[in-house]
């Protein structure tokens, strides 16, 4: 059947191994990036705008904002447009120019907010934005999915129901950590669903969401500088923090041995698989998502002057197979 509509265009039944990437097991991952909006935060996007529209808040006279670091921001200004709705969205320098003008195409209004919060990133600022602006004007409907138990819900259900029927449930399943949506949704599909699979939650170094203290990032779609309402550490799952130049020269090393050109989350949580790999059984089944595709890290992750400028030109060498990253317990 031809779908209808821009976000039932799905790409979930894409899997591809990545042989020799990791010597104990096959490494695979779960590719997102391949629908019309770019990634994962389609299944976001759009479950957040039904959600609402299903509970009345969402009229003819609103208009919509969320703040964004970029692929969300894609993700709803698509949907948006396709079923005639404004939508402001509120993001920060960190943002890809790639994607900023796909956001722009689509029609959607972009506020970038430049000054850093307490914890040296933007995320706090943004919301203040946002704050700001709905208290304002009562037409400003906000979907926060940063508290929006949708988030979770497009996840437990479409995601994990994408990996049961596509895949099969992993021994492994390693999982960015932005908003923790992908994160905490994966965790309880495969709970309900009986899975014994052992969940991996991948960050960066700087983010605060595990606990620990802030830093200066650059790479956009995983890490905050405020915890996720939606975020719970109950124990279910390990924690995993990886250096940004790490998630660099992992996508940098994909790309040459696979061809295949991921976003820079998805070398952060790749370069998880490679740290964890002396924990992990041989011959167990291994999954890492991927968010995103890396046309939009063409200037960034996959730019040497960028990188070097960052990062130091050492970052430019080749990532080694196995590389420690820093493991927090629970």
């Amino acid at each position: 059947m031809i779908p209808e509509r821009i976000y039932d265009v799905s790409s979930g039944d894409r899997f591809m191994e990545l042989p020799g990437f990791t010597a104990e097991f096959v490494t695979n991952v779960k590719i997102e990036g391949l629908n019309p909006a770019g990634s994962i935060k389609m299944k976001t996007a759009r479950e957040m705008i039904l959600d609402a529209e299903a509970r009345g808040r969402i009229t003819p006279e609103c208009e919509l904002i969320e703040s964004t670091s970029g692929n969300l921001g894609v993700a709803l200004a698509s949907i948006c447009a396709a079923r005639g709705y404004r939508i402001t969205l509120v993001t920060d320098p960190n943002v890809n120019a790639r994607t900023l003008r796909f956001i722009k195409a689509l029609g959607a209004e972009v506020v970038i907010v430049d000054e850093r919060d307490r914890a040296g990133g933007y995320l706090a600022t943004r919301i203040e934005y946002i704050r700001r602006r709905t208290a304002a004007d009562s037409r400003l409907v906000w979907l926060n999915q940063y508290a929006n138990p949708v988030n979770t819900t497009a996840h437990s259900t479409h995601t994990v129901g994408e990996i049961l029927a596509g895949f099969g449930a992993p021994d492994w399943l390693f999982v960015g950590t932005g908003t923790s949506g992908t994160l905490m949704g994966c965790v309880r599909g495969l709970r309900e669903a009986g899975a014994s699979t052992n969940v991996v939650a991948v960050d960066a170094v700087g983010s605060v969401t595990f606990g620990g203290g802030p830093g200066r990032r650059w790479i956009p779609g995983i890490g905050t500088s405020r915890v996720p309402e939606i975020f719970i550490d109950d124990g279910s799952f390990h924690k995993v923090l990886v250096d940004e130049r790490d998630a660099i020269r992992t996508c940098r090393r994909v790309a040459r041995e696979h061809g295949l050109l991921l976003g820079g989350s998805s070398g952060s949580t790749l370069a998880a698989v490679a740290a964890f790999s002396g924990r992990i059984a041989p011959g167990s089944r291994v999954l890492a998502i991927s968010p995103d595709m890396g046309e939009g890290y063409l200037d960034t992750v996959y730019n040497d002057d960028w990188v070097v400028e960052r990062f130091g030109s050492e970052t430019l060498a080749a990532a080694p197979e196995r590389r420690e990253a820093e493991y927090l317990p629970g």
